[in-house]
């Protein structure tokens, strides 16, 4: 694929993540709605990188990571964001700390990370 490819493609399944979580808030899946919401804004920061790189970003799911490689300049608040919302990947994902996970996703959490994570992508899609 092309770098405009590569755009295309990570800004369209980010698009479907980005549904995905809306319903999954919806339904009080809260626990995975979060973890869409990791990857949703993961898939806009790749596009972000494929754009400036011109190469298909880098495996890894760690946000920080990838923001640093996408060019953007990002405020404190949203490299704390990002740290939060990478640990959405890890915490949902693994028996070790699911079960915590599951009690801080409470639907107050999960509106509050919901609403900052389709902001952030908002504004990263801008820089697209």
């Amino acid at each position: 694929m092309n770098t405009k490819e590569i755009i295309k493609y990570w800004l369209k399944s980010a698009e479907e993540d980005l549904k995905t979580a809306r319903h999954l808030f919806g339904s009080k899946r809260y626990h995975h709605c979060l973890f869409f919401c990791h990857l949703f804004v993961e898939k806009i920061i790749k596009a972000l990188v494929a754009k400036k790189t011109k190469e298909p970003a880098p495996y890894g799911h760690n946000l920080l990571r990838l923001s640093e490689l996408s060019g953007i300049k990002f405020s404190k608040e949203q490299l704390d964001l990002l740290d939060e919302i990478t640990s959405f990947n890890i915490e949902a994902r693994y028996n070790d700390f699911k079960f915590k996970f599951y009690k801080k996703a409470t639907p107050n959490y999960t509106q509050s990370y919901f609403k900052k994570s389709k902001e952030i992508y908002l504004w990263l899609k801008q820089k697209l």
